[in-house]
């Protein structure tokens, strides 16, 4: 269990919509603010939007922030809950995709379970990545480049992939060692510029 001193100070973006898993986006929540963190919901519309548990819609959530007015630089790290319909839906819009990018090229940690890398795919930034998912979009993030491992926990280059919500306790624990790491040792945009670089190259 993580002190409550860990993120106290940090801030951190949750970017969903509709449809995403109940689990993956409230326990997550929960442990990050256990830990003394800010998190503020990050959306495609205003209002609320609702979650997908298991066979049925489930809670609701407040947004706090539109995608399309949020800023990458006002956050610590962001948190990409799955659920097959809420990525899905945040990897065809433009302002979702260049929000998660920037946290990439800004090297701050980026964390995405079971259907979540989806988003990572649209970013362009994963062809060097050892990621993992669930298992339906093994083929998708090999075909982008990625190496796909079937384990509890990935950590590569600052992004932090899980299958499942049974992977949430290993999930929640190594994005908060990042979050800690990041804050210690930032990773900015100069010394992450080979990165941009590398993929501006090949557009």
């Amino acid at each position: 269990m993580f002190e409550t001193k860990d993120l106290k100070g940090k801030t951190i973006a949750i970017l969903a919509t509709d449809g995403f898993e109940e689990s993956e986006l409230f326990k997550p929540k929960e442990t990050l603010e256990a830990a003394g963190a800010t998190t503020k919901i990050i959306s495609l519309k205003g209002g609320s939007i609702k979650a997908w548990n298991k066979t049925d819609w489930g809670k609701k959530i407040d947004v706090d922030e539109l995608v399309s007015e949020a800023n990458s630089e006002d956050f610590d790290a962001i948190l990409l809950p799955g659920g097959v319909m809420n990525p899905d839906k945040l990897r065809i819009d433009a302002d979702a995709v260049q929000f998660v990018k920037e946290f990439i090229l800004l090297g701050k940690p980026v964390a995405a379970i079971c259907h979540g890398p989806w988003i990572l795919i649209e970013t362009g930034l994963i062809d060097d990545c050892t990621l993992t998912s669930w298992p339906s979009l093994k083929t998708d993030l090999i075909n982008a480049g990625a190496t796909w491992l079937d384990q509890e926990v990935i950590v590569d280059q600052g992004i932090i992939t899980s299958r499942k919500p049974e992977d949430i306790p290993a999930f929640c624990r190594k994005f908060i060692e990042q979050i800690v790491e990041y804050s210690e040792t930032p990773v900015t945009a100069e010394n992450n510029k080979a990165k941009s670089d590398h993929h501006h190259a090949r557009i």
